[in-house]
């Protein structure tokens, strides 16, 4: 296990390190002018003045900070209304025809569409963005989680069945240890899904974060700075996947490494 975690470790470094090199070829041989394709080096300056400087009278920290907050807001959100409408929509006929066709109508929607109408509704404070994530998740958590209760075998309700289990029992100890892996999997896809839908949340009248920094930046053509908030937007979502990840293999031991 340790010599794995060693390889993996290692060659996802190389990986980068190869990717840092290409990057600083491409920028010092200006097949792109500066402004478009920053070398690391500026990169790695922009990100520094920022982080203490600040940007626009915010730092790179406060930007990180309200980002977070609001990913991480709609996203537990998203997770704690989907799992169980994707459990009571697979359980249930009534509950699926009943949701299923708002579901299917507001999937394809892009959050961009949904911004004048919170505005409206709820104002330009914190709500509204964290509320465009939380639209932008929930998705994925009630189709996953349907998809895994659709895929539990038959054989073992019956042997469950065939051994006393009451209704209750088959559900705490047949369905849901059968479904986390697909919830798990949901709330991988989810993490990237929320940070996607970061940029498109702080077009809502905000001040402060990395989506606004990115607009802002790229407004006034600051490209280095766009590039740090992209990796920094970048790092945080993989950091939240690596989290989801460990309590994945706490939670469902049984499962495969990924």
């Amino acid at each position: 296990m340790k010599s794995f975690l060693t390889s993996r470790v290692t060659s996802t470094f190389l990986v980068l390190a190869g990717a840092v090199v290409l990057w600083s070829f491409v920028s010092a041989s200006h097949v792109f002018p500066p402004f478009a394709v920053p070398s690391p080096i500026a990169v790695w300056h922009a990100f520094i003045s920022t982080w203490t400087h600040g940007y626009l009278q915010k730092t790179m920290g406060q930007d990180i900070v309200a980002s977070l907050a609001r990913v991480t807001v709609g996203f537990v959100g998203a997770v704690v209304l989907g799992v169980p409408m994707g459990l009571a929509m697979a359980e249930s006929t009534i509950v699926h025809r009943l949701i299923d066709p708002f579901l299917q109508l507001g999937r394809p929607v892009p959050p961009l569409a949904y911004i004048p109408l919170f505005v409206v509704w709820f104002g330009l404070g914190e709500f509204p963005k964290v509320l465009l994530i939380l639209v932008g998740t929930l998705p994925v958590m009630v189709i996953s989680t349907i998809g895994g209760v659709r895929s539990v075998p038959a054989q073992r309700y019956e042997v469950a069945k065939s051994l006393g289990a009451r209704r209750h029992q088959l559900f705490t100890r047949v369905t849901l240890p059968s479904v986390l892996p697909e919830i798990f999997t949901g709330m991988r896809v989810g993490i990237g899904v929320a940070w996607g839908t970061l940029v498109a949340a702080e077009l809502i009248a905000a001040s402060v974060g990395l989506g606004w920094l990115v607009e802002q930046a790229a407004n006034q053509l600051q490209t280095a700075i766009v590039f740090a908030a992209i990796i920094v937007i970048g790092l945080l979502g993989f950091l939240m996947e690596l989290t989801i990840r460990t309590i994945e293999r706490f939670a469902i031991p049984w499962r495969g490494r990924a």
